[in-house]
């Protein structure tokens, strides 16, 4: 197989359905092109058919399958991406007609989040994703071993071990799988209840790919994570600390970016890692503000998965990114149509006092209280410097004088010290 820089040549195949606009697909199958680049193809060439309905043999018609050979042939490629999701015997014609390996962007999606996958719980999330996606795509037979040989969207998960796959070994793996996430999400709940005793607000960013959560989560914590200009670059939950500018602290989480056709195997395989989006007090909804047109469909893309994971009711700030690539008029258009949203860049820093000031704000109200305890208790203190601002302590004896700045619903647990 003839590779450029070792990158396998691909070709990506759309189906255009009635009610969908050219804009629109032209979107989807630019992204499809991205997540081909992201897994490590080269794309060679694209096709796009207009339908009315998916054909229920090829999907898209015999006439242009013969159409999508040649081009194949032309192009030299050796994987053919479509972006609709294809049924076993769909993908079986096809490869047999085009003479080169098929998928469909959910497999495509899935090979990439296993070579993301570093830690224990990401790796059992993937593994368990791909074989939920394989099992109702075995035949009685069994799907057959050279399926899984290699290449893109026949990668295995990470620690996967070589099994004759068939739905029995196949049930069996995803509930060892399910048990271990299970456990491992006994750990997270464990350190969730432990922040929540602390007092510490949990604030969590979610959003499309490759908007910027990572490159905001580093400004406004003063970190270094990771941030690629790739989709889905972060697939771990990644948890730091968030000091406001009353003086309060808070847990900034960062997690896996949403995207359209999401695939649902991924949304309940990533279920654990996604609770802190459903535990957490305040949701910021970072949005690529440099998108234009294609702002509004992300955005519902988000709704959608946050409404899936039964997170629609958490308060939420839209936090428009990337604002240092847009003109003044682009930022004026976007206020108008998102009143209640926050330009930022997170490159220039640009915003981010304005969007602390507003995490401050939807968190809730402060109020200034004086307190009396013993001195000997250092570990209210502590506490009071965790939850709040502390403005003075003046140590009298065996009794300490702290003037502190505290949330309004923090205020029963040091109510007995008040004076």
């Amino acid at each position: 197989m003839e590779t450029t820089d070792e990158r396998e040549l691909a070709l990506i195949a759309g189906v255009q359905l009635p009610g969908s606009t050219d804009e629109s697909a032209a979107e989807s199958m630019g992204e499809l092109a991205a997540l081909a680049d992201t897994a490590g193809a080269e794309v060679v060439s694209s096709f796009v058919q207009r339908r009315t309905s998916y054909d229920p043999n090829t999907l898209i018609g015999r006439g242009k399958v013969d159409e999508l050979a040649a081009s194949v042939s032309d192009s030299g490629a050796t994987l053919v991406v479509f972006d609709s999701e294809l049924s076993s015997g769909q993908q079986d014609r096809l490869e047999k007609a085009l003479g080169a390996r098929v998928i469909d962007r959910t497999a495509l999606i899935l090979d990439i989040f296993a070579q993301h996958a570093h830690t224990a719980e990401g790796r059992t999330q993937v593994e368990l994703a791909q074989l939920s996606y394989m099992l109702p795509r075995l035949r009685g037979r069994g799907i057959e071993m050279s399926r899984m040989a290699g290449g893109i969207g026949t990668r295995r998960g990470p620690g996967e071990t070589q099994l004759e796959v068939d739905r029995r070994t196949l049930r069996r793996r995803i509930k060892k799988l399910q048990r271990d996430l299970a456990d491992m999400e006994a750990v997270r709940s464990t350190q969730r209840k432990r922040r929540a005793r602390a007092g510490l607000s949990q604030v969590s960013l979610v959003g499309y790919t490759n908007s910027g959560k990572s490159s905001l989560l580093n400004t406004l914590t003063d970190s270094e994570v990771l941030v690629e200009d790739r989709l889905f670059s972060t697939l771990d939950s990644t948890t730091r600390k968030l000091v406001l500018p009353d003086g309060r602290s808070a847990v900034l989480s960062d997690t896996v970016g949403f995207i359209r056709k999401l695939p649902h195997e991924l949304v309940a395989a990533f279920r654990s890692t996604l609770e802190v989006v459903r535990d957490a007090d305040l949701l910021l909804h970072v949005i690529d503000g440099s998108k234009g047109e294609e702002t509004g469909e992300r955005m519902a893309a988000v709704t959608a998965v946050l409404d899936e994971l039964g997170a629609e009711e958490i308060p939420r700030i839209d936090v428009f990114n990337k604002t240092d690539l847009i003109e003044k008029t682009e930022a004026s258009d976007i206020e108008r149509r998102y009143p209640g949203g926050v330009l930022v860049s997170a490159k220039t820093g640009a915003g981010s006092e304005r969007l602390l000031s507003k995490i401050s704000e939807k968190l809730g109200p402060t109020r200034v209280v004086l307190l009396e305890m013993p001195s000997a208790r250092g570990d209210l203190l502590a506490s009071l410097y965790r939850e709040g601002r502390v403005i003075e302590v003046v140590h009298e004896g065996e009794t300490s004088s702290v003037t502190v700045e505290l949330p309004v619903d923090r205020l029963d647990a040091f109510r007995q010290f008040i004076r």
